[in-house]
């Protein structure tokens, strides 16, 4: 694996799982495979898990590890090339990339959309900058269209708490005060779309992800008709594709709540945190035992840490 910055990097999702699985049973086994090796993190957003996760399993793999933070660290950067530099930034993404590649074996980059701009944030600038200018393997640890470290763990959460084969998948789209991006539903539903889950996506109409990623999927506009015998509820805002950036108004009733978690077949409550009590979900349902989101979290440790060890033996 030179890169992760989708599933496509990924190749066999399953055995990418089991790999996780390993990691998870032997932290410590493949310690001396980044010793003397350098993982830079850096952040154009908050974190709370991607940030620890991604720390924790570079340390468990023997590797050092810088963090930045340019919300509140680094100079303003310029992504568009060929501008006159004579605004308020003051680095360009060129030479900044570069030098974080001059520092480090391996980036792991996080930077959100700005949801203005649907072609621009799809085209992934900082992303596909980082890419290109730095020299060295990327993990992308949320990017405007996707947020496979996330999706990996989600999978491998499936994985152990499945009690039938095919399980019923269902991503429900849930309010939210704010314009969220599509990141993590789009990278949800495309690593879902992998496997063999019965795959359903319950949202309000207009608020559609884009084909390229809800693929196969069954989509619904009927939330108690989704989860009906639903075995995972997997919930997640997001904002308009169609009508881009747009969050919706007056949709409260889309909240998860124990009532219609009754429709399920004793599903298990997904959410890549952090999340809005009593808005995405009724307290008695995240409070619940079938709520696994702590679990869910623990895994992105186990994800980051086999898609590190992927690029250490690859590269």
């Amino acid at each position: 694996m030179k890169h992760f910055l989708s599933v496509k990097e990924a190749g066999d999702i399953m055995s990418l799982v089991g790999l996780a699985k390993a990691c998870k049973a032997k932290p410590y086994e493949n310690k001396k495979l980044g010793e003397n090796k350098t993982m830079g993190l850096i952040f154009m957003n908050p974190s709370l898990r991607t940030r620890l996760s991604t720390q924790k399993a570079a340390l468990n793999l023997g590797m050092n590890v810088m963090i930045m933070s340019f919300t509140g660290e680094g100079w303003a950067l310029e992504t568009e090339e060929g501008v006159i530099m004579n605004g308020d930034k003051a680095e360009h993404i060129i030479e900044a990339a570069a030098v974080v590649g001059e520092y480090c074996d391996i980036i792991g980059l996080r930077s959100f959309p700005s949801l203005k701009d649907q072609k621009a944030d799809y085209a992934e600038p900082v992303l596909n900058a980082f890419v290109k200018y730095s020299g060295k393997p990327l993990v992308n640890m949320e990017s405007a269209t996707r947020h496979p470290l996330q999706s990996l763990a989600d999978v491998l959460t499936i994985e152990e708490f499945k009690t039938t084969e095919k399980p019923k998948v269902v991503l429900t789209w849930a309010n939210h005060p704010r314009a969220l991006p599509q990141s993590v539903p789009n990278s949800f539903a495309e690593w879902i779309n992998q496997t063999d889950y019965e795959f359903v996506i319950a949202q309000p109409e207009g608020f559609e992800l884009s084909k390229e990623f809800s693929g196969k999927a069954k989509i619904l506009y009927n939330q108690d008709e989704a989860f009906e015998g639903a075995d995972f509820i997997y919930a997640k805002n997001w904002s308009s594709y169609k009508h881009y950036g747009e969050r919706y108004f007056g949709k409260e009733s889309w909240m998860v709540s124990a009532e219609k978690m009754k429709l399920t077949n004793n599903a298990k409550f997904m959410h890549c945190l952090p999340v809005r009590r009593n808005v995405i979900v009724e307290d008695a349902v995240i409070d619940s035992t079938n709520s696994i989101v702590i679990q869910e979290a623990g895994n992105r440790v186990w994800a980051a840490q086999a898609v590190i060890q992927s690029i250490l033996q690859t590269n």
